[in-house]
This record gives structure tokens, sequence and C-alpha cells, in this order.
């Protein structure tokens, strides 16, 4: 098994230099527009509850959607505002779902954080939770009924706050809970550290971690085995976990196209190992039986 991920990562970085790091990318995250929803477009759209308010999530739909069809889902929390990345906090600036799904086969949801005064999305942390958590819970059956998504397929992943929130968030109670068939992490993981807002703290993350019921997750980043050694090495019963470190380092050529630090939710946007061994997680779970009641 070594030997065919050496293989792997040979041709992969053999691809690469073929191609210059300027043109190593394969995937560009599509721009938001105000169009009907359709194939190959992301989209914004403002629930009902939220209308003459900022508030919106963004939808892409997989350039192959047929109305017709069904198709797993995956669910995305962004990360925070934060410069010396180029996070923006938007959802319409996510790039993960879309890098998991390489635009195909999948309807994408960029979720928002409800900000506290409720008129538009949170950028930095969460906002107003509850009210966070009830906007995922009303509109991602809405997403689903109206656009083909398959309630018994949906994965929920994030990057930087947004690997945060796919506990803090998604596993917030046993309703929202009760949504995702796997979750998927890069750069950071609920309880690691005491984030300094009320529930970051490692006894309150382990309670949120008790309602994976055993579900599969995937956490991913620079420090995926470190969070694997020091903080779910006694709590890995809870849920069924696989460990990727991904070192940014060695992918990019630092500053290159848009990546100017490490921690950045683009690697799935660039041909790697890596990025097969991801793909691949996710489309085993895809045609793994049906999601838990």
């Amino acid at each position: 098994m070594k030997l065919v991920w050496l293989t792997l990562l040979l041709l992969v970085r053999f691809s690469l230099a073929q191609l210059g790091a300027a043109d190593a990318f394969d995937l560009e995250t599509p721009l938001m527009t105000d169009e009907t929803p359709a194939a190959g477009k992301l989209v914004r759209q403002t629930a009902d509850e939220y209308s003459g308010t900022q508030v919106f999530h963004a939808l892409y739909l997989p350039v192959e959607w047929n109305p017709s069809h069904q198709y797993p889902v995956i669910v995305e929390y962004t990360g925070n505002k934060w410069d010396r990345c180029l996070s923006t906090g938007k959802v319409e600036d996510a790039n993960l779902g879309f890098g998991l799904s390489g635009g195909r086969g999948f309807i994408w949801v960029s979720m928002p954080y409800v900000s506290e005064t409720g008129n538009e999305n949170e950028v930095t942390w969460w906002g107003d939770i509850q009210a966070t958590v009830r906007y995922c819970k009303t509109n991602l059956p809405r997403i689903c009924k109206q656009f083909g998504g398959d309630l018994n397929r949906v994965f929920l992943c994030g990057f930087s706050r947004g690997a945060i929130g796919v506990s803090f968030i998604g596993l917030a109670d046993d309703e929202i809970a009760r949504f995702w068939k796997g979750f998927f992490t890069h750069d950071h993981f609920d309880g690691e550290r005491a984030w300094g807002y009320p529930g970051s703290d490692r006894a309150s993350a382990l309670k949120r971690l008790e309602r994976l019921g055993g579900r599969p997750v995937m956490v991913c980043g620079t420090r995926a085995s470190a969070i694997r050694d020091q903080f779910l090495k006694d709590f890995q019963n809870l849920g069924r976990f696989t460990f990727l470190d991904v070192p940014t380092t060695s992918l990019f050529e630092i500053p290159e196209r848009g990546v100017i630090h490490p921690h950045t939710d683009l690697w799935m946007h660039k041909p790697s190992v890596y990025r097969i061994q991801a793909r691949k997680w996710l489309a085993d779970l895809v045609n793994e039986g049906s999601a838990p009641e």
C-alpha cells in the first residue's frame, strides 16, 4: 500500500513539474452571481425568512445537474476573515467543498453564520449561534427538496473556523446532527484548543462529538496527526476517524496563485496525492449504505 501511494505521489509531482507552478491548478471556484440556479453555476440565494436582509447562502449545482435526478450534498462553513491568508469569511469565497467534488456529482451549499443583528452574514466567529443552526435546519431540507439533494447523503465540511464549525454548529443539537452522513475538516478541530468563546473548551467539544454516533470523520490539515495524538487519542471510539496530514508548504511555491500562507482551503484545487485520498474517502461514503437515523 505504501508503494502505491508513493507511486501516486511521484506521478502527481511529475505532472506538476510539467505544468509549471502557474498552471498547476485544475480547478477555479465559480464566481457567485444573482442568476437563477443552473448546472455549473454558483448563485446567491436568500431564504424567505431573511428577505430584505443581507443574510444568504451560496448554492452550486453540478455541471451534469438534471432536475429529475438526486445528488449527494456537500454543506460547507467558511473560515474566519483573516487577511494573513486572504480568507474573507464570506460564503461566496468558500473553496473546500468545490475542491472535494471537482464541480461534479454533488450539490454544494455554502451556509452562512447569521450575525447577532440578524441582518447580515457574520465573517468572524459565530454571530447568533442559534440563528445559524436554525438557518441550516430550515434551509437544508428546502434546498434538497427543490434541487434534488439526497438527504440520506449529506456531508458537512469546513476550513479553519468552518472546521471547528463542523462540530460547533453541525453537532450543536440532536436535530442538526442527524443530517450528516460524514464530516470533513481542514486545519483546526472543535476542542483542540480553547479560543475564548463560550463552549470552546475541551469538555463542551467532547459532548458535541458524542453526537457523531460512530459516523465517519476525515480530519485533515497541517496538524492532523497532532489533533489525533493530543486531543482525540482517547476518544476515537466516538466516530470512524481518518487522519490526513496535508503539507501545504510542499504543495505550493508560496506565494502562488492567491496562496500566501500555508493555512489555505485552495489545496483541493491543485492535483495531489492528498486530494486523491480525500476524494476517495468521500466517494466510498457516497456509495456506502444508508445514513444513520
